[in-house]
């Protein structure tokens, strides 16, 4: 005998979509961690992202916000080349976002440079993040983006 369960897979995705970037976010917050804790923040930022492309209303914007979280998480964890990857992909759907958007692209990008140790490119989006935080018209969100950028230095 086995048991079905039932369950709307929509309402399921939306729920873990949140709930894993949520929890990815109080664990970026902590001013420490503990090597499992630093695992399970990769896998839940992963898990965020992979709940959101399962979703029909998974936009190039929500796409943008996770591949920069997972970014961000790679940052953290002092692995440039990883935040890299995803930072480059934070761009590549970005382009036709609102400045916001294109701006956190630069901004992981600038992250994931400077562990690597190239200026030059760091010191490039770095500039291109300025400039298009410029154009934020949303106090709050511009921010935001401007204090993400002043702890790049």
């Amino acid at each position: 005998m086995t048991d079905s369960l039932s369950l709307d897979l929509t309402k399921a995705n939306q729920f873990f979509a949140a709930d894993c970037f949520n929890k990815t976010w109080a664990m970026l917050d902590q001013p420490s961690r503990t090597a499992h804790e630093d695992e399970q923040m990769l896998l839940l930022s992963h898990a965020s992202l992979w709940h959101w492309t399962q979703r029909e209303d998974c936009t190039d914007q929500t796409l943008s916000v996770s591949y920069w979280l997972i970014s961000r998480v790679f940052a953290a964890l002092q692995r440039g080349v990883d935040a890299s990857r995803y930072a480059e992909r934070c761009l590549a759907v970005s382009h036709s976002q609102p400045s916001f958007y294109l701006g956190y692209a630069h901004e992981s990008l600038a992250r994931a440079a400077r562990l690597q140790g190239d200026t030059d490119k760091t010191s490039h989006h770095l500039s291109e993040a300025r400039r298009l935080a410029a154009l934020v018209t949303d106090s709050d969100e511009r921010a935001m983006l401007e204090k993400d950028l002043d702890s790049i230095q």
